[in-house]
């Protein structure tokens, strides 16, 4: 299937854009309006592990049914619509989806206010999750377009910060709220009547949606670069062509996406159940917790993010064109090893001493990964590729990283005090599927790299694992 690709190699367009070294200051403006969309997108979805106890207490659910609504319910939604949304995000404008994918899961982040079962709170996850499918596939293409190739690694991982910094306003703003209201049994609203405080969290994280809408038009639609031209001319790929082009490269986009699934259920595993750790074991209140955690999430996530992005962007100026991969490696190592020991100390201080390193290391490759995706699909296709890496991403880790511990919980352990147990094997777990999965793809990654960039990359470099 791979040789097909001498067949199938038409030209492919470059820029001054895609072929320098520095960025414009337009372009960071870009990063940092969609990394603080992104940020937006991790408020209301994290926001929910705060809230935890009193919603178990109002709506009458187990540990497994909290790990459904935290994973589940946002990520099926989330993974399917990613799909189709990639589609429109290569061929339409990629201003608009985002623009558009902000008011929708702002709508239904406020919905989950006025939940009063289980099954209606799941309604309102699904809507938060169908919103944020958007943004990510639509983000990577218009910052690939307007970075240069050197430089991706870093602008994707800036990007990518929204994570840990969406995380940790959830826990910072959320936790100090939480605190702030626990003493009301109650607050009347008008329109909306008497609600509960947990209530009010979710009603206030939704509204700044409004104003992130609006900013977002003040982006130009760039200029697609890299795309696949035949005669001269940029080639519209048929739904057919675009599933050639990965089938071209599947071994590459299977381990990529299997890799980072697995990262995926360490990292939201641990967000979904610190929370609720410290909680349980410490008697923390969320205010404690929120800006213990927020601080840690937002100081040592970021720093290893940027650490992962440029140490990418390092190794491949230096010739290795399977860096983004490369960083991923000692990230699971160091994952496997201070992750589960953090949460089987039974000192406060120790855990949150093991949590700082963790966090840097498990960041490492969230940046790189995609930005590897995009580095060796043309244009027409990376989309549509970002968002089955979503797919496959969020399917698996989102799904299982919140799940796990609950199940582990209630079937294994019976006991909700074995909660540190329960995230210390989820995460284990995850970190050794995860140095599998890209230790095991570095060398047909090298191959699928040398199609899209021939004269970028020696023969040696292509087949010498360095």
């Amino acid at each position: 299937m791979e040789n097909a690709s001498t067949v199938r190699a038409t030209t492919v367009r470059t820029t001054p854009a895609e072929t320098g070294t520095t960025a414009s200051g337009y372009a960071w403006y870009v990063v940092i309006l969609l990394t603080a969309c992104y940020t937006l997108s991790y408020i209301d979805r994290q926001i929910l592990s705060l809230l935890v106890g009193p919603i178990k207490r109002d709506l009458g659910i187990s540990d497994t049914r909290v790990g459904l609504l935290q994973g589940l319910a946002f990520s099926l939604f989330y993974t399917f619509m990613g799909l189709p949304l990639g589609r429109i995000a290569d061929t339409r404008s990629r201003r608009n989806l985002i623009g558009g994918s902000v008011l929708v899961w702002s709508f239904f982040s406020g919905a989950c206010s006025l939940a009063r079962s289980f099954w209606t709170l799941i309604l309102a996850r699904i809507g938060v999750g169908v919103g944020e499918a958007g943004l990510s596939p639509a983000a990577y293409s218009m910052i690939a377009d307007v970075f240069p190739k050197a430089g991706l690694g870093v602008a994707i991982s800036v990007f990518y910060m929204g994570v840990f910094l969406g995380s940790s306003l959830a826990l910072l703003l959320g936790g100090t709220t939480v605190d702030a209201v626990s003493h009301m049994s109650s607050i009347t609203l008008p329109l909306l009547g008497t609600m509960a405080p947990w209530r009010i969290t979710f009603l206030i994280a939704a509204v700044p949606g409004i104003p992130f809408a609006l900013i977002i038009y003040t982006l130009r639609e760039p200029l697609r670069r890299g795309a696949l031209q035949a005669g001269g001319a940029s080639s519209k790929l048929s739904a057919r062509e675009t599933l050639q082009e990965v089938g071209i490269r599947w071994t590459s986009v299977a381990g990529i996406s299997l890799g980072m699934a697995c990262q995926a259920i360490c990292n939201y595993g641990f967000m979904a159940w610190a929370p609720t750790f410290f909680a349980r074991t410490h008697h923390w209140t969320p205010g404690q917790t929120g800006r213990a955690l927020g601080l840690i999430i937002a100081t040592f996530g970021c720093l290893g993010m940027f650490a992962g992005g440029w140490l990418s962007d390092h190794w491949l100026k230096k010739g290795m064109p399977d860096a983004p991969l490369r960083v991923a490696i000692p990230s699971a190592i160091a994952t496997l090893i201070l992750f589960p020991l953090a949460f089987l100390s039974h000192s406060a201080t120790v855990t949150l001493a093991l949590i700082c390193p963790g966090l840097f290391f498990l960041a490492w490759p969230m940046g790189s990964a995609v930005a590897a995706l995009q580095m060796i699909f043309p244009n027409q296709v990376r989309g549509q590729v970002s968002a089955f890496y979503l797919f496959c991403l969020n399917l698996g880790g989102l799904t299982l990283g919140p799940l796990m511990p609950g199940v582990l919980n209630d079937y294994v352990f019976h006991s909700e005090m074995a909660i540190g147990k329960s995230i210390a094997i989820t995460i284990a777990g995850g970190a050794v599927l995860m140095l599998i999965a890209f230790a095991t793809t570095q060398s047909p990654y090298r191959r699928h790299y040398r199609m899209l960039h021939p004269d970028q990359v020696s023969d040696h470099q292509i087949n010498s694992p360095r």
